[in-house]
């Protein structure tokens, strides 16, 4: 019997309500046949560039002029002579249009390879970008726009490099399988970036000139995040597992650079999960999430292994507290809040602060639970998880999960859970594949592929590629905010702890520490600027312009000055003895190097790696 409580898909997409009706550009991309050009030349002529589709399906041609920028679709190709063609090469979408002081960068997809089959269509990663420049305004641009500019492309150049990014030609991608579910009647008429939730589109920005000029069959939604799919034999069924992380543009940023909430209640590092099992007439889903605390507070890189955590802005935290949990209670129903930031260390004032913020939340649709990871489970019996388990289970099962079957609902989710450690990265993985695994069961169980009580370890198989899915989650996710893999990925991807797993860990911290310091503050300006948190305007005034000691920090001066001096005083004591003129001298270039390393450490900040286009709330 269906179940006719409201579950995830109770609430409609932001989008819904619009109008229904077919659109100008809708009809218009009809009469090329549906969906989108998924294969196309790219023409590059003296004067434009050239699209020609080069799929089955009749799209039109799309035209570039390379002076003015601008984008219209052709019926025929434009007779050009071919002394005119300086290259040809093969692309497979168009991402969007970014404008700069020089002109138009328009990104396109070099390079796709195949990531699944999922509802019988084609999923594929990005595996190489590039942005294609139009326009003839450099030599009018003065000299410090001229640099301006040569700073925005060298961050083009970053975003070219973006990893996790994912996409259908014939299917939404943002969207849960339940939401979607319930809305399938209202958007299959819809081209796919109308379908799309608008969160979770990496290129929401960018598309905007596209769709401003209606070229519908080449408006290419793409999504950053995470998909996989495996197929395991359990008995005489064939399990299809998909498991796919959705990343949020709201808050979107670097691991240092990106914290907590601003002040409409919008997350870092916000990450939508879903576990979705296909076997015979049975489909089935389930949603977990993760984000950083829904707090107004930053971590700003100092060259100290671990910046201490900063609350900011708190007579407003309140606020943006609740817009977070009410936009979430909308679009999930209830929250099971799972906290697993350390009570005490340098952690203690976010753990104390989100314990106390959470008091003044008095709402039925929210439970929030304290469980201090590292102290509780330390660095190797994360089977102490159970204890989280059994404190969460009532109301984690009352939850439950979506179910079709034979396309019919037989269950839907009533809520989520949303996990977050200060990261969102290490901890939270290791408690959402324990979730899971969890669901797994209990939906196998439901669906009689499992026996009462039968358990995903009772399989090995299942229990290998199962792990080997979270653990490539996990490292997937990290790489998109720190730049790295997952810490403790050993236990996630083989249930213990392993020598070469600690070893690993210790040499990603460092890995992270690096980032942190010298690249993600350029990193949080690409990203930035492709998210239309920066808008690029001639009037406004240099994001690049350094003032004195700016425009020579970062690592190599900070090297220069310790190094330099500790090998000048390291020299000098070996000839200590031969007079006390060396012994005067070594003992100068002592204190100058501890000058220098006091000066260093008292300007850590100055040394670092920062963003200049936006402020960090």
């Amino acid at each position: 019997m269906m179940d006719e409580r409201p579950g995830i898909a109770c609430h409609p997409p932001e989008h819904e309500n619009e109008d229904s009706l077919r659109t100008e550009e809708e009809k218009r991309s009809s009469t090329y046949s549906c969906g989108l050009c998924s294969c196309m030349s790219l023409l590059e002529y003296t004067d434009c560039y050239i699209f020609e589709p080069t799929n089955e399906k009749i799209h039109p041609f799309l035209f570039l002029d390379r002076h003015s920028g601008d984008l219209q679709l052709l019926d025929e190709k434009p007779q050009i002579s071919d002394q005119q063609l300086l290259k040809s090469s093969t692309v497979y979408g168009v991402l969007g249009v970014l404008n700069l002081l020089a002109g138009s960068y328009i990104l396109v997809i070099t390079e796709r390879s195949h990531a699944g089959i999922y509802k019988e269509k084609e999923i594929y990663y990005v595996q190489s970008m590039r942005f294609l420049y139009c326009g003839s305004g450099l030599g009018s641009l003065t000299m410090q726009e001229r640099k301006d500019e040569a700073h925005f492309v060298s961050l083009l150049k970053t975003l070219e490099r973006t990893s996790g990014l994912f996409f259908s030609y014939e299917i939404d991608l943002t969207l849960s399988l339940e939401r979607g579910n319930s809305f399938l009647q209202v958007r299959e008429l819809q081209p796919l970036w109308k379908q799309a939730d608008p969160r979770f589109l990496w290129n929401h920005y960018i598309l905007e000139e596209l769709i401003e000029n209606k070229l519908g069959p080449y408006i290419l939604p793409v999504v950053q995040g995470s998909f996989q799919e495996i197929r395991v034999p359990v008995g005489e069924h064939c399990l299809n597992i998909f498991l796919i992380a959705r990343r949020c543009n709201r808050r979107l940023g670097t691991r240092m650079w990106r914290r907590g909430a601003d002040l409409e209640g919008h997350v870092a590092n916000f990450v939508e999960t879903e576990l979705i099992i296909k076997t015979g007439s049975h489909v089935a889903s389930y949603v977990q999430v993760r984000g950083s605390i829904p707090l107004l507070w930053e971590q700003i890189v100092d060259l100290t292994y671990k910046p201490q955590p900063r609350l900011v802005h708190i007579d407003q935290t309140g606020d943006a507290l609740k817009r977070h949990f009410h936009d979430l209670i909308q679009r999930y129903g209830s929250i099971l809040v799972i906290d697993l930031v350390n009570q005490q260390g340098s952690e203690e004032v976010l753990s104390f602060a989100f314990s106390k913020a959470m008091q003044t939340i008095v709402d039925e649709n929210i439970r929030y639970i304290q469980f201090d990871f590292n102290r509780i489970c330390g660095h190797v019996h994360f089977e102490r998880l159970s204890i989280l388990y059994e404190q969460l289970r009532d109301h984690w099962e009352g939850q439950g999960f979506f179910l079709l079957d034979s396309g019919e609902v037989a269950q839907l989710q009533h809520g989520v859970v949303r996990v977050n450690c200060v990261d969102c990265l290490d901890r939270t993985n290791i408690t959402q594949s324990l979730l899971g695994r969890k669901a797994l069961e209990s939906i196998l169980q439901k669906i009689h592929v499992f026996k009462e009580g039968e358990l995903i370890a009772d399989n090995k198989y299942l229990d290998h590629r199962f792990k080997e899915l979270w653990a490539t989650h996990g490292d997937d996710v990290s790489i998109q905010y720190s730049g790295t893999q997952a810490l403790k990925g050993d236990f996630v991807r083989y249930g213990k702890r392993t020598l070469s797993g600690f070893l690993q860990d210790g040499f990603t911290a460092l890995s992270r520490y690096y980032l942190n310091n010298f690249q993600d503050g350029s990193k949080q300006d690409a990203l930035d600027l492709i998210n239309g948190q920066y808008i690029v305007n001639p009037y406004k005034p240099s994001p690049f312009q350094f003032n004195g000691f700016e425009a020579f920090a970062y690592l190599p001066v900070a090297s220069v000055l310790i190094v330099t001096s500790l090998a000048i005083t390291t020299s000098s004591l070996r000839q200590v003895g031969e007079s006390i003129y060396h012994f005067i001298s070594s003992a100068l270039w002592a204190g100058l190097t501890a000058g220098m390393a006091a000066f260093v450490k008292a300007n850590g900040q100055q040394f670092c790696s920062r963003p200049r286009l936006c402020r960090l709330l």
